[in-house]
């Protein structure tokens, strides 16, 4: 009965393919600055490299694939809470234009900056 249950649990939570829609939308947190919007994104083991962001309009994209680590090919599987699979978030702005999109890692989560372009005007 325990492999059966493993076995749909691995079913369940099995990685999806880049042309398959999302799986799942990671949490978010916008914060503003006089010159800057900050976008934490909670994707733990995520490479920031690896994950596609853009202006589109008044949102930004994101998206990207958060796969299993290679060691759970061959684990057993007691818990497993971390989303896997195909993400993709679309996240209001702040009114404003803003520059290009930087990323980088901070403790864990995704850091998209995006500078205000009014900050540069006198």
């Amino acid at each position: 009965m325990l492999a059966r249950a493993e076995g749909l649990h691995r079913e369940l939570f099995r990685p999806i393919g880049p042309s398959a829609p999302p799986a799942w939308e990671p949490p978010v947190d916008v914060l503003e600055t006089d010159h800057e919007v900050l976008v934490l994104v909670a994707l733990p083991g995520v490479d920031p490299d690896r994950v596609e962001a853009a202006i589109d309009g008044n949102d930004l994209v994101f998206a990207g694939t958060r796969v299993y680590p290679s060691e759970l090919r061959t684990a057993i599987i007691h818990r497993l809470e971390l989303p896997q699979g195909r993400f993709e978030r679309r996240v209001r702005l702040p009114g404003g234009r803003y520059s290009a999109v930087r990323r980088s890692a901070a403790d864990g989560c995704l850091l998209i900056r995006l500078q205000k372009l009014e900050a540069f005007r006198g």
